[in-house]
């Protein structure tokens, strides 16, 4: 019993700590011609109707990356696997349009930076009018089935900065579907579980609560949902449970195998974080009035890598327990024979991510960067031998990495320049227990310059580390440590000619460097202060190598 006190004081006050990262949210389906389930009638759940994926399963795509997969690859990946709902960060016109005829329901986002903004009504009816008409209206239609408003804005790290503008953007954009007629479309915001708890004196379920400083606010939202036939939307993470649990978390409750010590709540016994977590914002909205009133789990996943925790073996045993959990529908004891609607995050890895809570964040994804399983996930739920299909057609550049070079004298330089490698691209696979920290000074260090070269797209000059690198054409991958090609940049469209020039443009520089973009678009507001400027530093400092090994010769 001693565990299972523990585990829901972890439970409700750890896995709530999960961040606002670049790309975390929530998607969430219906379908967009058909008005949502009623938030308190007796029978009220989203329709979660899918051939392929298990009912009530979505995903969240991110796109914080640099060298992103394209969009109609990705497009392709989810009607492969049948994946019927898809939530988005922002609004992508390239994503959106890809997204026309296909059916799939698609959750958008208003980032935490517009909140504001939306506190006018007229601002938010045009938000409606460029954001969601010009898409509903495309031939074929994209099934827009939600408007997230924010990304986790009452997170207790934000300290109020969105409190007393979320609501009212709440509202406006609700009130602006209402009169645009798409009143079949709802806004939810996509909320940590931090917002309600259970008290230390009695952590059960059934004790939960709100958060003291956000209760009223939460009321009202609450009731708007109910009166708009909106649902609650909430992210919530076994996986933050057991990384920040410090040792303390019981393991066995992050997964769905069963336990042996059940946490008993009235006569309910608790097996895993999820459904524990779910039934404490149940028993809340119980409490307010809301028995029926439908909850979106807008995020769900396990990473795998960058922590001893994310790997593979473990991602898969959570996912194929998820899945069979979501097939059963027998929801939770407070939600029995509701169909749980989860959102998995997320689809691809995304390596522009901060790694402010962990290493892990660019390693969400069920895809790797190319848009390949990880491993493999019957989510049909059916338990045959279906399994992720992954993407086609992805180009690649050459089979050529970058290594450190087999002539190596200076090893005293060795350490700052793979430090500076790193600085520069993603070598998040090397911490303690991630799937390359068992490479010797040297393997990281190669590891590190590869990951520089790709991420600089094989740029000669990218490969040269005071001359301790060398380019070869032998994968130095090892066992589960993977030495990365990157993907190859779409084919530039031949634009026509530019109209000349000023004269007072011509006669300054030499105008724009020809670097790679590939900047990822608006996802959250806290999202742009963590990217960094690695793409227009790729010009400069291949530039500044090139100048190198031209004085050397």
């Amino acid at each position: 019993m001693q565990h299972a006190k523990l585990l829901v004081n972890i439970i409700l006050l750890v896995s709530g700590l999960s961040v606002s990262y670049a790309a975390r949210d929530v998607t969430s389906g219906r379908t967009a011609i058909a008005p949502a389930a009623a938030a308190a009638g007796p029978t009220a759940s989203i329709d979660s109707s899918g051939i392929g994926a298990v009912s009530g399963l979505g995903v969240n795509w991110g796109t914080v990356t640099y060298h992103p997969l394209p969009t109609d690859i990705v497009v392709q990946l989810l009607k492969d696997n049948d994946i019927k709902k898809l939530k988005l960060f922002d609004v992508d016109h390239k994503i959106l349009t890809a997204l026309a005829g296909s059916d799939i329901e698609v959750m958008v986002t208003v980032t935490n930076g517009q909140l504001a903004d939306m506190g006018s009504f007229d601002v938010a009816k045009e938000w409606v009018k460029v954001n969601l008409t010009r898409y509903l209206e495309l031939k074929g239609g994209v099934n827009i089935a939600y408007v997230a408003v924010g990304n986790e804005p009452f997170l207790k790290d934000y300290n109020g900065t969105f409190n007393n503008v979320t609501f009212p953007a709440l509202k406006n954009i609700q009130n602006a579907l209402n009169a645009a007629n798409y009143s079949h479309i709802k806004a939810t915001i996509p909320i940590n579980a931090d917002v309600y708890y259970s008290p230390d004196y009695n952590p059960v379920p059934s004790a939960g609560v709100w958060r003291e400083d956000i209760a009223d606010l939460m009321d009202q939202i609450v009731a708007f949902y109910h009166n708009n036939s909106a649902p609650f939307t909430v992210n919530i993470y076994p996986f933050l449970s057991l990384c920040y649990g410090k040792g303390k978390f019981p393991v066995d409750y992050a997964f769905f195998d069963g336990n042996p010590n059940p946490l008993m709540d009235n006569g309910a016994a608790y097996t895993n974080v999820l459904d524990a977590n779910f039934d404490t914002l149940a028993s809340v909205l119980n409490k307010a009035g809301y028995k029926n009133m439908p909850i979106i789990v807008g995020e769900i996943g396990w990473p795998t890598d960058g922590d001893i925790n994310a790997n593979v073996t473990l991602a898969q045993k959570f996912y194929k327990g998820l899945v069979k959990h979501l097939a059963t529908k027998k929801g939770t004891p407070l939600r029995p024979n509701d169909q749980m609607n989860v959102y998995l995050f997320s689809l691809i890895d995304e390596e522009g991510k901060s790694i402010l809570p962990g290493d892990f964040e660019r390693h969400w994804g069920i895809f790797t960067y190319d848009g390949q399983p990880k491993f493999d996930l019957d989510i049909t739920g059916k338990g045959g031998k279906n399994t992720l299909v992954g993407a086609k057609d992805v180009k690649y550049f050459s089979k050529e990495w970058c290594v450190v070079s087999p002539s190596l004298t200076n090893k005293t330089a060795l350490e700052a320049n793979a430090d500076y490698a790193c600085k520069n691209s993603d070598c998040t696979s090397l911490g303690n227990g991630s799937s390359c920290s068992n490479l010797d000074n040297i393997g990281k260090a190669s590891y590190a310059f590869n990951s520089y070269f790709q991420n600089f797209n094989q740029q000669s000059a990218s490969c040269h580390f005071d001359g301790l690198a060398t380019v070869t054409t032998t994968d130095p991958s090892s066992g589960s440590c993977k030495f990365n090609v990157q993907l190859a940049p779409p084919p530039v469209p031949i634009a026509p000619a530019p109209a000349p020039a000023p004269a007072s443009v011509l006669n300054s520089a030499n105008g724009p460097s020809n670097s790679p973009s590939g900047s990822p678009s608006d996802q959250s507001a806290k999202s742009e202060s963590d990217r960094s400027a690695l793409l227009p530093i790729a010009t400069i400092v291949s530039l500044l190598f090139g100048l190198s090994a031209f004085l050397s010769v």
